[in-house]
């Protein structure tokens, strides 16, 4: 399969069993269902090993996050990073379907992939929190589609939840000591941590330590017209960046290629209800500069799609990341399929930078807009984040 093909997000199987057969391949053989498994014996959340990333180390997230700075104009500046030596909050952090092991739930053996994933969505977020990321034995790409036909549900209820739910437990009893945390995640990992705010911290005591939940590449159902009531009982959305105890949610998709009547994120069927979008740039509403830090290399969280020059008058750029002030612009937007957060490109021919991104899936040269800019989603609002992260953490100091 060409890598451009090659995907993530819980809803992967939907898109692979859609894709048309090679000329050359085999008849398709059905994916036989899963097994039902034998109960798994909890992970050890004491060990070091089960954490990609946990304060204090050399690991997933004590990685290279240096980044050119590619201005309009075509000028460079390099932007080196580091990480808050004593942040005041904590950020606990759930990676999306990525693994690539053979069976349904992944092993307890980090590859590339997760630690590519951790580059990708996570490791930045030490500018402004102590960073926690469990392994856990998610659903694989593999497995997807062996758990498609039971429903989405299976990824609230299976190991790849418990897992998670052990190591928030293991984090609450020896790591959180009372501190503010921001939980993150995207695609299944936010489909996972909706279910664990569901559970295990909406109304209940631990709420008082929600500095904010950020769900990306998900739908979260509120209202119609409201910010708290639907998915969760007694968490709004923010609307400033000061806000605490509070979501943000959102997917994106380009304005150009907004989602279609098959849109897989930014749907609610239930009468009432809506999905959510809070968007990063503009917590208030409007339109907003998206702070975008882009692989400079085209490396998304599964697969590659080599981006073109950045900016004509550079034969290379020399750091991982790149960042392009100026180039993207975010707003929540309601069509009559999905509400979502519409990601406008600005792109100027007579600069000599680059005039576009990557971020698209794509089955040869048809771009799948159901999927709008999946791969992207956290890449593309990451230094808004931060932005609103670190505010968020000193507001919830002063309330304390």
């Amino acid at each position: 399969m060409r890598k451009s093909l090659v995907l993530s997000g819980f809803l992967l199987a939907g898109f692979l069993t859609a894709l048309p057969a090679p000329a050359d391949a085999q008849p398709a053989v059905p994916a036989a269902p899963a097994a039902p498994a034998a109960p798994a014996s909890p992970n050890d959340y004491s060990k070091d090993a089960s954490w990609l990333c946990r304060p204090g180390r050399h690991d997933a997230c004590d990685i290279d996050l240096t980044a050119t700075v590619v201005a309009a104009d075509g000028t460079l500046k390099r932007e080196p990073f580091r990480a808050a030596a004593n942040p005041p909050i904590d950020c606990f952090y759930v990676y999306p379907t990525i693994s690539t092991d053979p069976g349904v739930n992944s092993d307890m053996t980090p590859d590339p992939a997760e630690a590519n994933v951790i580059a990708q969505q996570f490791a930045r977020f030490s500018q402004v929190c102590k960073v926690y990321a469990p392994v856990y034995r998610q659903i694989t790409l593999a497995g997807l589609r062996r758990i498609m036909s039971g429903g989405l549900d299976a990824l609230s209820t299976g190991q790849q939840f418990e897992d998670v739910r052990d190591a928030w437990r293991y984090y609450l009893e020896h790591d959180n000591k009372g501190r503010g945390v921001v939980l993150i995640g995207h695609s299944q990992g936010s489909y996972i941590l909706t279910s664990l705010i569901a559970r295990d911290i909406d109304g209940k005591p631990e709420q008082r330590r929600l500095v904010s939940a950020i769900l990306m590449g998900t739908t979260v159902a509120v209202p119609a017209g409201k910010d708290v009531g639907g998915a969760f009982k007694s968490i709004p959305l923010c609307h400033k960046a000061a806000d605490t105890g509070c979501l943000i949610t959102f997917s994106t998709f380009r304005s150009n290629v907004p989602p279609p009547a098959n849109t897989l994120f930014g749907r609610v069927d239930q009468p009432g209800m809506s999905a959510a979008c809070t968007n990063p740039a503009a917590l208030a509403g409007g339109a907003g500069a998206l702070h975008s830090y882009l692989d400079t290399n085209g490396h998304l969280i599964v697969g590659t799609t080599a981006p073109k020059p950045w900016v004509s008058s550079v034969a290379a750029i020399d750091t991982p990341w790149v960042s392009v002030p100026g180039l993207l612009t975010a707003e929540c937007k309601t069509n009559a399929n999905a509400s979502y957060l519409e990601v406008t490109v600005h792109a100027d021919p007579a600069d000599p930078r680059t005039d576009d991104i990557v971020g698209d899936l794509s089955a040869g040269p048809q771009v799948l807009a159901n999927w709008g800019l999946h791969l992207v989603d956290v890449n593309l609002a990451m230094g808004n984040l931060l932005d609103i992260v670190a505010q968020q953490g000193k507001a919830f100091a002063a309330k304390k």
